[in-house]
């Protein structure tokens, strides 16, 4: 029978519960156990597909085709293992389900209600599309005192007591302040917040107290004696210089040994940490720098490109270089200032987005990465806009766009009505725009002989997507015999899935987002192909 591990934060948001949830994943996978990763998210949206970035940071994809919570990132990140649509759910996606079913009778005339319809149902989640797994660690998104997660503290508590306090663990996350003006540690946010939880009937066995100072044994102490926490149980977490310094830090703070001492297991084997203390080394001690220039709409928020952001680390990882992040807003980017502004950049990315919303500064960052020789990755949006560059600026179609953000353009990108999963014809819709993209993981063919192909060393590949509007192929003849070439299709060879040009260093654009499946132990080869070409630009 697995064991479930529930995750919970107090004090304020934002403490890191996903990469806490992340590195106990890890070290409990390095000891020999199966562990599964789950997110429940209290918001009533049905997913985060339709909230803004400002909202809510980055929209991570699974290979399925669910549009999750960035924390499944890290999940994956950490452990290798892929998440799919059932570790992530929401209070909309509940509700929605229960009101489903009430509207086809089959409560069978009852009242529904929060307890026990909604806690039953969130159970089910919990429990649900399991495979043998030792460790099934749930994190409960929000803070302890927040209305919207009322349900999901009672359903836990109530799961705790249907399977056995001994197949059941709660770890509360909290911050625990320092105050620079009397130089002194404080504990009584921690002690309120555990009261919080208390109050529901939670009493957490672990307490980890994120802190950018060490707490002394004394603070500890008090800790442990108002929390009614053993004070072994009281793990001390520290601002870390890299989040891959996060599992060597909990191990040394014993959290993996103090999980296991409460379910009375003893490790399969002994915790490798020395891929993390490899890659943390690497990260401090680089041989080469190099500056890479993200041009994109959300570039001040920065969990609106996470899974993104550690790509390129990881690039930078595996050619032991350091990657720094020069974020610059495209609404400001004009013609005239783009020559200053580039001036010490190696590499220039476009990420995906939406909307038209400064579509002109990435078309110019574009071109003066096309006409400049400087290594150059578009995803998704990146790609698409880059075919409009070279349409207007090669091609000569002025009137070249998005059917996205101008109606009477002359379509390089259409909206993508249809497309084929497999063998099954999969449909978008203009209207209900809410998980009708094109999403999950898709296979894509590669062109012999191309730039990719050597990239990927492989004839085929497959990669996750999200997006509803595709390149029309209507211009590939005309696009080809310029230079730019279609390396990646479809199988059935009607969706472009990459493109490259022939007479440039390093220029790529995918409609895919490859930085979902970047691992830190496990660098995707694209984006360590870009930072290798942006070393050789800055050279």
């Amino acid at each position: 029978m697995a064991r479930y591990i529930f995750v919970t934060g107090g004090v304020v948001s934002s403490l890191g519960k996903g990469l806490s949830s992340a590195s106990l994943a890890y070290l409990l996978q390095s000891q020999g156990f199966k562990v599964r990763l789950r997110k429940l998210d209290p918001y009533l949206n049905v997913d985060p597909g339709t909230m803004s970035p400002f909202q809510h940071g980055e929209v991570f994809v699974t290979d399925d085709g669910a549009e999750t919570d960035l924390d499944l990132g890290h999940y994956e990140r950490f452990t290798g293992v892929s998440a799919k649509q059932s570790d992530n759910i929401t209070t909309g996606k509940i509700y929605s389900d229960i009101i489903k079913k009430e509207r086809k009778g089959l409560y069978l005339g009852k009242t529904v209600q929060v307890i026990p319809h909604v806690t039953d149902r969130i159970k089910e989640f919990i429990k649900n599309d399991l495979s043998k797994e030792d460790f099934v660690i749930c994190e409960i998104g929000g803070t302890v005192g927040d209305i919207e997660s009322l349900p999901f503290l009672e359903a836990i508590r109530q799961f705790s007591i249907e399977i056995g306090k001994k197949n059941s663990l709660f770890i509360h996350l909290t911050l625990v302040p320092y105050m620079k003006a009397s130089d002194e540690i404080k504990t009584k946010p921690t002690q309120h917040s555990v009261k919080e939880l208390r109050t529901i009937g939670i009493q957490p066995d672990i307490i980890i107290c994120r802190c950018e100072k060490n707490i002394p044994l004394d603070q500890r102490k008090k800790i442990s004696l108002f929390c009614n926490v053993d004070i072994e149980n009281v793990i001390e977490t520290i601002d870390v210089n890299t989040i891959y310094e996060a599992p060597i830090s909990f191990h040394k703070e014993k959290l993996d040994h103090q999980v296991l001492r409460h379910f009375k297991i003893k490790p399969k084997r002994k915790v490798n940490l020395n891929p993390w203390k490899e890659i943390t080394k690497k990260v401090f001690n680089p041989k080469k720098n190099v500056n890479i220039a993200i041009i994109g709409k959300y570039v001040n928020l920065k969990d609106a490109y996470k899974s993104l952001d550690e790509a390129l680390v990881h690039g930078g990882i595996y050619n032991n270089t350091k990657v720094n992040l020069v974020r610059i807003e495209s609404d400001h980017l004009k013609k005239n200032k783009i020559k200053n502004l580039f001036k010490n950049i190696h590499g220039i990315l476009i990420p995906g987005g939406f909307g038209k919303r400064g579509t002109e500064g990435k078309i110019e960052a574009i071109k003066y990465a096309r006409t400049n020789k400087i290594p150059f990755l578009g995803i998704c949006y990146g790609m698409q806009l880059s075919m409009i560059e070279f349409a207007r600026n090669v091609l000569k179609i002025k009137k070249a766009s998005s059917t996205e953000f101008d109606k009477n353009c002359i379509p390089v990108v259409g909206l993508l009505n249809e497309w084929k999963r497999g063998n099954v014809l999969m449909k978008g819709t203009a209207t209900n725009i809410g998980g009708t993209m094109r999403l999950g993981s898709y296979k894509a063919n590669l062109k012999i002989n191309s730039l990719v192909k050597s990239i990927y060393k492989s004839n085929s590949i497959n990669e996750r997507h999200r997006h509803r509007y595709e390149v029309n192929l209507q211009y590939r003849n005309e696009f080809e015999k310029k230079g730019l070439i279609f390396s990646g299709m479809s199988p059935d060879n009607e969706l472009p899935e990459i493109i490259e040009l022939k007479n440039h260093p390093w220029f790529i654009g995918v409609q895919f987002h490859p930085e979902f499946k970047s691992r830190p132990l496990n660098p995707h080869p694209l984006f360590s192909s870009f930072i290798k070409a942006a070393i050789k630009n800055e050279k």
